[in-house]
């Protein structure tokens, strides 16, 4: 998994991020929505659980890539 992670290039993962924290571009973005909801103690269902995962998921890798580009630098 490590080798996976460390092959992801920078700009694939930094637009991937971009793109999926502001998707849907209309109305709003699904993660204002679901974190409205979360707020709201709405957030039940296990698709929209699913969702929030699923829009994080680039964050996450590239957060990932960056601490194990810190780690090997070390």
């Amino acid at each position: 998994m490590k080798d996976f992670i460390k092959s992801l290039p920078y700009p694939l993962l930094i637009l991937m991020s971009i793109f999926m924290l502001l998707a849907p571009f209309q109305p709003e973005p699904h993660l204002v929505q679901k974190f409205n909801m979360l707020m709201a103690g709405n957030l039940t269902k296990p698709l929209d659980m699913f969702d929030v995962v699923w829009h994080l998921l680039p964050v996450g890798l590239l957060i990932a890539k960056l601490m194990i580009s810190r780690k090997d630098e070390a």
